[in-house]
């Protein structure tokens, strides 16, 4: 598919601030982001940017996604949602088993953890476009 990728430098160059090895984590989420992105039927953009300071995509009919890394949880990083969606609530019910989750705003990752990388996919795909989902059952994956 044809998608325009509005890529930020400043987002690039905020990545170098993050430790090494969860720098190339969270450079793998924003990639998996691009990669999603651009496998959507009827997504013709998606933007990078800085929100609450950390690195964030959004899409015409989307929720912002997040993702980040806090010092004082060193070994973790997390892709954050909207905490006003049912986004979270939704992937806890789809994907209790595959991952660990914070309140009704994020999903998280421990450094040595191993992605399920095809539902995490489907995550990002339902955040970027819950504006056309969101008054379906579950986000439609019913």
């Amino acid at each position: 598919m044809n998608i325009e990728i509005i890529e930020s430098s400043e987002v690039l160059e905020f990545f170098d601030n993050y430790p090494e090895p969860i720098r190339e984590k969270l450079l793998f989420l924003r990639q998996l982001v691009f990669d999603t992105a651009s496998e959507i039927e009827g997504l013709n953009k998606i933007e990078e940017t800085l929100k609450w300071g950390e690195p964030s995509y959004i899409s015409k009919n989307g929720s912002t996604i997040r993702i980040g890394w806090k010092k004082s949880k060193s070994d973790q990083y997390a892709m954050y949602f909207h905490c006003k969606t049912k986004l979270v609530d939704t992937f806890r019910e789809i994907y209790r088993d595959q991952f660990k989750f914070e309140g009704n705003r994020a999903i998280v990752f421990n450094e040595s953890d191993e992605i399920a990388v095809t539902e995490l996919k489907h995550c990002i795909s339902l955040s970027l476009t819950y504006h056309r989902i969101k008054h379906l059952p579950m986000l439609g994956t019913c």
